[in-house]
């Protein structure tokens, strides 16, 4: 039996690639994608499932959570790359807006994380990845960009309370922290800027898989900056 990971945003530029290869590694890899999403996965693999659901529903994420518990028995990984990016000062930045945000990129983790999390806990293995950011992780690069860094924050401090949870347990929670990724959406927004610094998505899957891997079991990074020359 293959191991198993669920992969959240399949059809992202990040999430395609982890899909990829852990696919290339053997394991049975769940990707999630929104609903209507305009982004068709052209991934023909029989190890790949791909599921249709929206993650800013709690308790449809927690059914979906626990049918893969259901019918493969154990989730060995998970990898939570949904999440959206805005501008904005404090000036041009309502509540509203911070809310949004915080729906799209901590709500859809947490409504994931916490059944994924409890499995893990029970079957006392397991690695989950959650996607941080530079200016999530010190607000000193979250200038004009007031949502997205409050939002992405709170990402840094439920791993913390995850992994002070998990003591004694062989479960580990990390948040990966990219720098500027190297995707055709960034090279046609900033087309002044040498992409040749960016970190590209194949790397990030790689140091992701790695840390799943068994030369990394002795590992417990609860921040993994892949910054490359950014």
């Amino acid at each position: 039996m293959p191991k198993v990971v669920i992969v959240t945003g399949a059809s992202g530029n990040m999430g395609r690639e982890v899909v990829k290869k852990f696919l290339a590694e053997g394991y049975k890899v769940i990707g999630t994608v929104i609903p209507n999403d305009p982004v068709k996965i052209d991934i023909a693999d029989s190890n790949f499932e791909a599921v249709v659901i929206n993650l800013g529903d709690e308790e449809n994420t927690k059914q979906f959570i626990g049918s893969v518990v259901e019918k493969y028995g154990t989730i060995d990984a998970a990898v939570l790359t949904v999440g959206g990016f805005a501008m904005g000062s404090i000036a041009e930045t309502t509540t509203a807006d911070i809310m949004q945000q915080y729906k799209l990129n901590f709500e859809t983790a947490y409504n994931t994380v916490r059944p994924v999390f409890t499995q893990m806990i029970k079957q006392n293995r397991g690695r989950i990845f959650l996607i941080g950011s530079r200016p999530g992780l010190s607000m000193k690069n979250g200038k004009g960009m007031v949502a997205y860094s409050l939002a992405k924050s709170l990402i840094f401090r439920l791993v913390e309370l995850m992994n002070d949870e998990a003591k004694g347990k062989n479960v580990v929670t990390s948040v990966v922290v990219p720098s500027t990724i190297d995707t055709p959406q960034n090279r046609k927004s900033m087309p002044d800027v040498n992409p040749a610094n960016w970190v590209k998505a194949e790397q990030i899957a790689d140091i992701i898989y790695f840390y799943c891997s068994e030369k990394a079991e002795v590992l417990r990074e609860p921040v993994i900056k892949v910054y490359s020359n950014a």
